[in-house]
């Protein structure tokens, strides 16, 4: 898969030298969407979104620091972490249509990517067997109800830690750095925020991109759909003009049609955190203590080379401590 990958990024690449040999071609017209509902099916038309990422008041991406690691299968009695051990598995909220962080490979039929691969680490820690663990598929806007309603254990899905998730949920620390980006298609004239205004941009609801977006000096037309690939499909039908979203995200995109680039700079930081429930601090604390283990020992490096590579060189974030 990764092969592939970059066999398409190549082709990016080469496409990109012959354009900029050649005269570019005109840019195409901001859509406008049509008279009445006029939206694509699935789709919503937004204009405001319950606050995801707020002002960084309470320091989100500091957790709460690990202690004595138990040995796996041994959890302290009474832990939160005995209790998942004895139901036999750990569950775990994923995305399934998110190429490379949780994906369906479809010539196995099984979920993938560096998010599961984060999620195996927590189940091996926990049992001494990465395959330990239930993967629950849900959309974006449902990984906090998921937690806050018991339906998982943990939730491993591109979960910006932000202050007002902070009210909801715990956090463990940042186990990927992303940033917001633009995905638009070549030569769409678009090469920055400031060419949104006037335009028809794809997004998902209840995300911290949305907020972004919406606190544009002049933000676009926003229509939310239930998944990214939604919104890649939409783009290639030429339903929006734009898709913005963390790099990581978006380079998963490019994979699947080199005709699209990233444009434009940084517009906001999304610190990629386990989710948790709020009540549960000791396995808050156990969660740490996986993902500093990974960061020690090479497994962060080895997982970020085979599913991340494309992103360019990386090494694992530092954690910060609140205690």
């Amino acid at each position: 898969m990764l092969s592939a990958t970059a066999a398409l990024l190549a082709t990016v690449l080469a496409a990109t030298v012959l354009v900029a040999c050649g005269s570019a071609p005109d840019p195409d017209p901001p859509l406008t969407l049509p008279p009445g509902d006029g939206l694509p099916p699935g789709a919503t038309l937004i204009t405001t979104n319950p606050p995801q990422r707020g002002p960084d008041t309470c320091n989100a991406t500091a957790s709460l620091r690990p202690g004595a690691q138990p040995a796996p299968g041994n959890m302290p009695a009474g832990s939160t972490m005995a209790r998942i051990v004895a139901n036999g598995k750990v569950r775990i909220g994923v995305d399934q249509n998110l190429y490379p962080m949780g994906y369906r490979n479809p010539a196995t039929g099984q979920i993938e990517g560096f998010d599961i691969d984060i999620a195996y680490e927590i189940a091996r820690d926990l049992f001494g067997d990465p395959t330990k663990v239930e993967l629950h598929p849900i959309e974006s806007a449902q990984r906090i109800p998921a937690l806050t309603n018991g339906e998982v254990d943990l939730v491993v899905q591109t979960l910006s830690a932000t202050c007002e998730r902070a009210t909801q949920i715990a956090f463990s620390t940042t186990y990927f750095a992303a940033t917001q980006r633009i995905l638009a298609v070549k030569g769409s004239g678009i090469r920055s925020a400031d060419d949104l205004g006037g335009r028809t941009v794809c997004e998902l609801p209840r995300t911290t991109t949305l907020d972004t977006l919406l606190a544009l000096p002049n933000p676009p037309t926003i229509i939310a759909m239930p998944n990214w690939l939604d919104c890649l499909t939409l783009l290639q039908q030429g339903e929006v003009d734009a898709v913005s979203t963390d790099t990581p995200i978006l380079a998963g995109l490019i994979a699947q049609d080199p005709n699209l680039e990233i444009v434009g700079g940084d517009m906001a930081p999304d610190d990629y955190s386990v989710g948790v429930p709020k009540q549960h601090t000791d396995l808050v604390r156990f969660v740490n203590g996986v993902l500093e283990r990974i960061r020690t020992d090479g497994t962060w490096q080895r997982l970020y080379n085979a599913r991340l590579s494309i992103l360019g060189p990386a090494g694992p974030p530092t954690p910060k401590y609140s205690d």
